[in-house]
């Protein structure tokens, strides 16, 4: 008669799971396949079968643009990630889950003060320990996001992995913009992250315009609500004014108090976001890049208006998310692409070459 108890069966099947992973060995190198046994787990902690983990811009930025990950090379990527817990605390055994992108101690000064996405004890995945592009992932449990069966009825646990970042971070943003009802949204760069911030400042209300160089992109905002659409592609910034104000008026949106949310995280995009700042405007930094804009801050002074920026989001926050999801206020399925991660390195050079328009998954197939 077998009498091991859950417990031990628990540690058992730890022990026999080989944890695959698509390693960066080496900055803008191919990643590399490797295997390991699976770590002990410490308090806390569980073990999460990869579904899906979507490829984020810093992801690239890791990858290509020279930014240091915190855990030394090699490492493994992904911090967009959905799965299913195998191993570790019981009460979330079996459970299907979104890890947040950032996860955070709970404790901290900043924690207490409902800043917890800058934690300064944060642990990222992908960034401060092996992420996941793999098979398995460990991850502390305390801010998993469980996913309701009623959402499964409709989308499949790996195109869920986009809520992690595309969907939350413009969801956290849009909520510290302090939009509202009525408001005027400008959205720059409706790509993979943009085109959600774009819904979801239409779910609240507003009214949004979408600004682009990809006309696809823009048709797909555009028949998905939103209110206006600009081709900005060779267009200097006193034109892109003013073709906006034109719009905003079609559209019988406010003359001030614009929401400008940059998202392509470019120096061009940032420099015409700064540029289109008028009266009472707020402008929220969404996308990163390492280069240098120019701007002369006295504009905000003139305007009275406000420059933000944003980290990730608040795992608190994460259920909101879903529920925007789970009700069918947000559709997400047509903005997710689903890939074999055997073809990471094919997608990565792909997305730096803005070959795709849709928001890319990847799902394991070691075997």
């Amino acid at each position: 008669m077998n009498t091991m108890n859950i417990k031990e069966k628990n540690a058992a099947s730890e022990n026999t799971i080989k944890i695959r992973q698509w390693q960066m060995v080496e900055p803008g190198k191919e990643f590399r396949l490797a295997e390991s046994d699976t770590p002990e787990l410490k308090k806390g902690e569980v073990l999460v079968k990869v579904s899906g983990c979507g490829v984020c811009h810093t992801d690239l930025s890791f990858w290509h643009s020279g930014v240091q990950t915190k855990h030394p090379l090699p490492l493994t990527l992904g911090h967009e990630i959905s799965g299913t817990v195998v191993a570790g605390n019981e009460s979330w055994l079996n459970k299907k889950v979104i890890i947040p992108a950032v996860l955070p101690c709970g404790e901290c000064e900043l924690c207490k003060k409902g800043r917890s996405n800058i934690c300064r004890n944060q642990q990222m995945p992908g960034n401060d320990f092996h992420g996941g592009f793999a098979s398995h992932v460990v991850v502390p449990s305390r801010f998993l996001c469980p996913v309701s069966e009623k959402i499964l009825q409709k989308y499949s646990l790996e195109q869920l992995a986009v809520i992690a970042d595309a969907i939350s971070t413009p969801f956290q943003v849009i909520e510290k913009s302090e939009l509202e009802n009525g408001d005027l949204a400008i959205v720059i760069g409706v790509g993979g992250v943009g085109i959600y911030g774009a819904l979801i400042a239409k779910i609240a209300g507003s009214k949004v315009i979408a600004l682009d160089i990809n006309d696809e992109k823009l048709n797909t905002a555009k028949i998905n609500g939103i209110d206006a659409t600009l081709n900005i592609k060779g267009l200097d910034i006193k034109t892109i004014k003013e073709k906006v104000k034109e719009l905003a008026k079609q559209i019988n949106a406010p003359k001030t108090g614009w929401k400008i949310f940059e998202i392509t995280g470019t120096k061009v995009g940032q420099d015409l976001a700064f540029n289109l700042i008028t009266f009472a405007s707020t402008l929220s930094i969404v996308g990163f890049t390492m280069d240098k804009v120019e701007v002369r801050l006295s504009n905000l002074m003139a305007f009275d208006a406000k420059l933000i920026g944003t980290w990730g989001c608040r795992a608190e926050l994460y259920p909101k998310v879903l529920n925007l999801i789970e009700t069918g206020k947000l559709e997400i399925s047509q903005f997710v692409e689903i890939f074999p991660m055997s073809k990471i390195n094919e997608v990565f050079k792909n997305t730096l070459e803005h070959k795709y328009s849709k928001r890319s998954v990847m799902v394991p197939d070691f075997n």
